[in-house]
């Protein structure tokens, strides 16, 4: 695949700090993501979310990274991710022109007199019962941030046993992508 040196930050200003989702193509080796986060961590920028995994051609990997700053510092990061060996390609989504997705899985206090109202509450947000015992119930849900939080809010009265949240995984919306 060939190397892209450009970086493009999309909209915003030099001085506000917000959160940017930056998509990055590696060749898949091992030492890749410590390389890089360790590009994060020299420079005391703070990874929010982070997500890896193998593309349809199994030589590369595509990370996600949500991190906050500006786009001064979103450029930056760029420019040095760009230098690294493994680097095949670095995109800055533009907000509003992507979607981004989570997974939590959440096992909650579920007494058999409650089932029909979690259930029902699970199929209202699109979440999955992933597992059923006598005491608790796990459930899986794929949205957006603000999907993820809102449910969970609403499993906190249940009680919340356990939880755990993947890193964000994005697309560019449309015809554009980061192979292309």
């Amino acid at each position: 695949m060939e190397r892209n040196a450009e970086f493009e930050v999309c909209g915003g200003s030099k001085k506000a700090a917000m959160k940017h989702t930056i998509s990055i193509l590696v060749e898949n080796n091992a030492g890749v993501l410590s390389r890089i986060s360790g590009l994060f961590a020299r420079r005391g920028y703070n990874i929010h979310s982070l997500a890896v995994g193998v593309t349809d051609d199994e030589k590369i990997s595509r990370i996600t990274i949500v991190a906050e700053g500006s786009d001064y510092t979103l450029e930056q990061i760029g420019k040095q991710l760009n230098k690294l060996i493994d680097v095949i390609k670095v995109r800055s989504l533009p907000a509003g022109g992507h979607l981004a997705r989570e997974l939590m899985l959440v096992k909650i206090n579920c007494a058999p007199a409650q089932r029909p109202e979690l259930i029902s509450l699970a199929e209202i947000s699109g979440a999955k019962i992933s597992d059923i015992s006598n005491e608790t119930m796990t459930l899986e849900l794929s949205a957006d941030e603000a999907g993820i939080t809102t449910f969970e809010e609403l499993m906190k009265p249940y009680g919340i046993k356990e939880t755990v949240r993947t890193g964000v995984v994005a697309l560019q919306k449309g015809n554009g992508s980061l192979g292309s």
